[in-house]
Order: structure tokens, then C-alpha cells, then sequence
């Protein structure tokens, strides 16, 4: 498991079709101060519903309604498979052997960088551990996955979340409806 340091000067490293292929994706775990990031698993499906079933955790999305199970769980299936198409994507957020959220690096249709992404169990809300996740994220995105550039996008009235991607390094670059609802686009460039 590889730690994270946030150091811009790292080299970047390329994944080859043949690490993706043996199954490399599956080892791609870091850990930051106090969580682990490890690629999703079948198991954590009873976490992907109590956390994606929570009208709280999903207030702040185009659709707000909770998940139901299915729908969780073809969540859970599509970001399994994202990791293993393309070696990367969302990861289960261990705190102290405990899964409380899931957040990552995904391909978004419309942008050439990676779009980051974080959903907190309300259990651990207000800890600092979505803004260590991002930091994270942002530093793996240009230093492991070569991204140009990193997007995040919020609705306006997620204030919190905002303010999550601007201490990652992203910037508010305008308004940006998503979903059919007004919302906010911030980007990092890796230069």
C-alpha cells in the first residue's frame, strides 16, 4: 500500500495494458493519515445501500431521492467495473477498518481530465476526511494517472462541498448545469 504525499514534484507513473489486464487494479491502495483507499469490493454492497439510501448524503445531487438496493447496488457493479476497464475509479474509504464512503477518479463524457467524486457516511461528517480524500485523489490523479486536468461538480446550495475542492487545489471556473439542475464546475490543471 502506498502512502500519499502530497509533493507536486513526484514522478508519474503510466499503467500498461498488461498491469491492468493481471489484475494490478485490484492492488491500487493508498492510505492517507487516517483513511485507506482500496478499489470496491462484492462485500461492501451492505455500506453502498445504508450510505446511497440516506436523504442526507444525497441532498445535494441532481437526484436527491435515495437509493434504493438495486440501485445501489448497480452502483456498487459500476464502479467495479470502471476499476476494472480502467485501473482506477472510485475506492471504498476505510477509517479504522471501517468502510465510511466511497469516493474517487472517474472518466466523465464531455472532459479530457477525471472527475473526483465523495459520498461521507453523516457518521464522520464534519472531520476533515472528504478534504483529506480529496487532496489525495487530486495528488494520485496527476502523479499516478497522468491527468491533464481534475474536475468537480456541485450544486450551488453545497457549500461544503465547494469548499472540499478548493482546499484539493480546484477552482471555480463557472456555472455548469448538470443533471437538469444549476450547478458549479471547479478544475485543476496540471501544469
Amino acid at each position: 500500500m502506498r502512502s500519499i504525499n502530497h509533493d507536486a514534484n513526484l514522478p508519474v507513473s503510466r499503467f500498461s495494458n498488461l498491469l491492468l489486464n493481471s489484475g494490478f487494479w485490484q492492488m491500487m491502495e493508498f492510505r492517507t493519515e487516517r483513511l485507506t483507499l482500496r478499489p470496491p469490493r462484492e462485500g461492501d454492497q451492505a455500506t453502498v445501500i445504508e450510505i446511497f439510501g440516506r436523504a442526507e448524503v444525497l441532498a445535494h445531487r441532481p437526484d436527491p431521492r435515495p437509493e434504493a438496493a438495486a440501485e445501489a447496488q448497480e452502483r456498487l457493479r459500476r464502479d467495479i467495473e470502471h476499476w476494472q476497464v480502467h485501473g482506477f475509479g472510485r475506492w471504498a474509504l476505510e477509517l479504522d477498518s471501517r468502510v465510511v464512503g466511497f469516493g474517487g477518479l472517474t472518466h466523465r463524457a464531455g472532459f479530457t481530465g477525471l472527475s473526483i467524486s465523495y459520498h461521507l457516511h453523516p457518521d464522520v461528517w464534519g472531520q476533515g476526511l472528504a478534504s483529506e480524500f480529496a487532496q489525495s485523489a487530486v495528488v494520485i490523479a496527476f502523479r499516478d494517472l497522468s491527468a491533464k486536468s481534475v474536475i468537480g461538480l456541485v450544486r450551488p446550495v453545497n457549500i461544503a462541498s465547494g469548499r472540499v475542492l478548493e482546499k484539493a487545489g480546484l477552482k471555480l471556473a463557472g456555472d455548469f448545469p448538470y443533471g437538469g439542475h444549476p450547478g458549479l464546475l471547479y478544475a485543476r490543471l496540471h501544469l
